[in-house]
């Protein structure tokens, strides 16, 4: 088990099986680490160091959890939902408009959930997303405006689902591993990547516990023993921002990459780019 700042009074309830590491297919390489490592070093100290980075995510989890501990004794509101919202960047925008059109008493059941830890959590964040409107015609743009949704649903779920026990499960959000597009922050920890066609990683939540099973060994190298689960969520944001950088285009689009320095990049992808930790304005409406 990894260990997290503070597990909150209202810390989910352990009532599902862990999950267990799955043996990864490839190696990860500790040289990458390194490199993306000593990289996250250098970018949080434009920002504060990095104990204003652990303190902002903290700040993040304990509203996570508190959303998803509230969302399990009561019908909250689409303003509940809002404020975890507003601390994901890949689905802050795009997330809004569908969440408004479901209404309030029915996102306030698949917040509730999403917190039902008797599902295997891959279950629990597909079930998010499946519920979200589809395209209303075959338009193209009308696909893709679709697909996007989805996405977004998926990483805000995601999100919510790891930062309401960090300790417990992975990150999931797309960022870090899309096995369909073959992207994300997992493919910059393996030596030669770039004449591979193909990484034999899936999406599900033992492969991403492996991974982190794999980086809390290389943390703990570092004599670092505290806030695990939050390093590794800074360790993949750096490597995903480092990815980001090296493309003319990421999957985030250039809204993101463009003019950016690296501790702006890495604090929005964790949404922890607002002041003191407070996450940006999500405003839902309820229409």
């Amino acid at each position: 088990m990894l260990w997290a700042r503070k597990r909150p009074a209202e810390a989910m309830p352990r009532s599902a099986a862990e999950i267990v590491a799955a043996e990864l297919p490839l190696a990860l390489d500790a040289g990458l680490f390194e490199h993306h490592f000593a990289a996250l070093l250098d970018a949080v100290t434009a920002c504060g160091g990095v104990e204003r980075c652990l303190a902002r995510l903290a700040a993040k989890q304990e509203l996570c959890a508190a959303t998803l501990s509230a969302a399990r004794e009561r019908d909250i509101d689409l303003e509940d939902i809002g404020r975890p919202l507003g601390f994901v960047f890949t689905a802050r925008r795009h997330l809004l408009p569908a969440l408004d059109e479901l209404g309030a008493q029915r996102c306030a059941g698949l917040m509730r959930d999403l917190g039902d830890v008797s599902v295997p959590l891959a279950s629990r964040l597909q079930s998010f997303v499946d519920v979200m409107p589809g395209a209303r015609t075959m338009d193209r743009a009308d696909v893709r405006a679709a697909a996007r949704l989805r996405r977004a649903a998926w990483n805000f779920a995601a999100e919510v689902a790891h930062f309401g026990d960090p300790g417990r499960f992975p990150l999931m959000s797309r960022w870090v591993w899309d096995s369909a597009s073959q992207s994300g922050a997992l493919r910059e920890f393996i030596r030669g990547n770039e004449a591979m066609r193909e990484i034999p990683f899936d999406n599900s939540a033992e492969l991403h516990e492996g991974v982190r099973a794999w980086l809390s060994g290389r943390i703990a190298e570092r004599g670092i023993y505290r806030d695990v689960p939050l390093w590794i969520d800074l360790v993949l944001a750096q490597a995903y921002v480092s990815y980001l950088r090296s493309m003319a285009n990421g999957s985030l689009g250039g809204e993101f990459a463009r003019g950016a320095q690296p501790h702006e990049q890495l604090a929005k992808l964790l949404g922890i780019d607002s002041e003191e930790g407070r996450p940006r304005k999500s405003r839902i409406t309820g229409s």
